[in-house]
């Protein structure tokens, strides 16, 4: 079901920090990898604890997180969650659930490793990212 144009998706995904450094073919080869996905509201896209094996944007609609149970935060059209996921089979830190019906699209863990494994210059610059993000994390005192 396709249910944005692949400008959008590229546009999006270049609005990611975890891809802001690749070039917009790079973006555009990524953005064909995804599946546009909806969701009711009330439909849980991770569960706290649960291997992620997927990373996704929201294009339009809300999302709740929450950790332990606790409610951290809302996110919206343009933002994004589970970057890790791509990266590291590790499980997920939070859950999100759609708070109203969902337009976002996903890309798997499995075919992004496919693709760095084609090309080793996106790897870098993903991992550059990364290492950025995590960085500016690690001084960020309310996740203490």
């Amino acid at each position: 079901m396709k249910l944005f144009r692949q400008d959008h998706k590229v546009k999006a995904l270049a609005n990611t920090p975890l891809f802001a450094g690749l070039s917009k073919k790079e973006l555009t080869e990524l953005a064909r990898m995804t599946e546009d996905v909806r969701v009711e509201a009330g439909g849980v896209l991770c569960r706290e604890g649960e291997l992620g094996r997927e990373f996704f944007v929201i294009m339009d609609g809300e999302v709740q997180v929450t950790r332990k149970g606790k409610r951290l935060e809302k996110r919206g059209g343009g933002d994004f969650f589970g970057e890790i996921a791509l990266i590291e089979d590790v499980p997920r830190t939070a859950t999100v659930t759609a708070a109203t019906p969902l337009r976002l699209f996903a890309l798997t863990s499995r075919d992004f490793r496919h693709m760095l494994d084609d090309h080793p210059a996106i790897e870098r610059k993903v991992l550059r990212a990364l290492a950025q993000r995590l960085i500016s994390l690690s001084r960020d005192p309310s996740l203490a």
